[in-house]
């Protein structure tokens, strides 16, 4: 155990056009090297996009839908006993589900190669809205993981 103080939660500015702290959220995670403004312009081309495409009310409402089909909701994490190290399922907290989603469609967004991240990052969250994509695939083999490991589920600690 870590001797060092509990890290306290940041807070997270809304973003200025939805006023939305899901979307600052987003924006921080696609921030690279401190370009933000280039992280605004990306997500906010991306969600236009989504909402051009699906054609549907509050494009705050289509990410959030897209975010919910995303979020895991059980995970293994390692647990070491008398030698051997068990993949134990545990449900996963509200911060960490939102946190992976968001996550694993940056990174599915990235694995696209030869478009525009822009582009890239619409077309996953519109996959992730229709349960389809890669994105969506991950979670579903976390959940296949923690279902096969659920004989180890007393062990949870």
């Amino acid at each position: 155990m870590s001797r060092r103080r509990r890290a306290e939660k940041r807070t997270i500015v809304p973003d200025p056009k939805f006023q939305s702290v899901l979307i600052g959220r987003l924006v921080n995670m696609v921030t690279r090297c401190g370009k933000k403004s280039v992280a605004r312009t990306i997500v906010y081309g991306a969600i236009e996009r989504v909402s051009e495409k699906l054609g549907k009310g509050d494009p705050v409402e289509l990410l959030l839908t897209a975010l919910e089909n995303v979020q895991p909701k059980l995970e293994v994490k390692s647990r070491r006993v008398g030698g051997a190290t068990y993949q134990v399922p545990v449900e996963v907290p509200y911060d960490r589900q939102q946190t992976l989603a968001f996550r694993w469609l940056i990174n599915c967004a990235n694995g696209r190669k030869g478009l525009a991240m822009c582009d890239a990052l619409a077309m996953e969250m519109i996959d992730a809205y229709n349960n389809t994509g890669s994105a969506v695939k991950k979670r579903e083999d976390m959940h296949k993981m923690a279902q096969a490991n659920r004989a180890f589920a007393h062990l949870h600690w």
